[in-house]
């Protein structure tokens, strides 16, 4: 574990001190026990802008990559990573921020640097990430760029994955967790919160409570609709 606790020292003074999440951490720290965590929540509850300001604030690059990368396409992220206080207690040895939104961003500025340093793209498979699919090169950088015992935050990771993809994640997570690695993920899938051993936290409008994943909103209503298609879009679609 190399987080344990992430609180607020400050309440920032932008948008984000009235997001859900952040009322909520102003109040209550909030503590990761375990290897594999993720945010999970309707849009607009402060999961992913928390993620971000956590990797900020420990130094990975806004955009997403390693703590190496420096580069910016253009300056998004809030100021709350200036007023968040995250508890290590561990160095990591290795770590990456993937951010699905700016991944091409990411994609294009390793082509940058591979053009120094040809052997940059041995940690990703052997090729441009450009050059393979958005699936293909999400799964790329997991199996080649990660190499365990360190801190990787995933934002919304599932974007590019097809379900199939989606469960060769699931497995690639369990052999990371068991190699020493630790994970925070923002997701949307309720495939991927079904993974053992995690820890899931949903945001709400009533801030981040930790819950089984099969009462999460996300795996209630996939469950629903996937059980019966029809009846679930006769309400959407049909009925006044």
């Amino acid at each position: 574990m190399f987080i344990d606790k992430i609180s607020l020292k400050s309440k920032p003074n932008d948008y984000t001190a009235y997001l859900p999440a952040v009322k909520h951490l102003f109040e209550h720290p909030l503590k990761i026990s375990s290897p594999i965590t993720f945010f999970v929540g309707e849009n607009g509850t402060g999961k992913s802008t928390l993620l971000e300001a956590i990797a900020v604030a420990i130094g990975f690059n806004a955009e997403g990559g390693s703590r190496n990368y420096r580069f910016s396409t253009k300056t998004t992220h809030s100021d709350l990573f200036r007023h968040l206080t995250v508890a290590r207690n561990a160095q990591m040895k290795d770590g990456y921020f993937l951010r699905a939104e700016s991944f091409y961003n990411t994609a294009s500025y390793l082509d940058e640097v591979e053009k120094e340093d040809g052997s940059r793209f041995a940690s990703y498979g052997g090729r441009s990430l450009h050059l393979q699919s958005h699936g293909e090169s999400f799964l790329a950088l997991i199996q080649n760029r990660f190499s365990g015992s360190g801190l990787y935050l995933l934002d919304e990771p599932e974007a590019a994955l097809s379900p199939m993809r989606q469960m060769t994640l699931m497995i690639e997570l369990d052999r990371l967790k068991k190699s020493g690695s630790q994970f925070i993920i923002a997701t949307h899938s309720p495939m991927l919160i079904t993974l053992p051993g995690c820890e899931v936290l949903e945001f709400t409008e009533n801030g981040i409570q930790s819950v089984p994943y099969q009462k999460t909103e996300h795996f209630q209503v996939m469950k629903s609709f996937l059980s019966d298609p029809n009846r679930m879009l006769g309400y959407l679609l049909y009925e006044e």
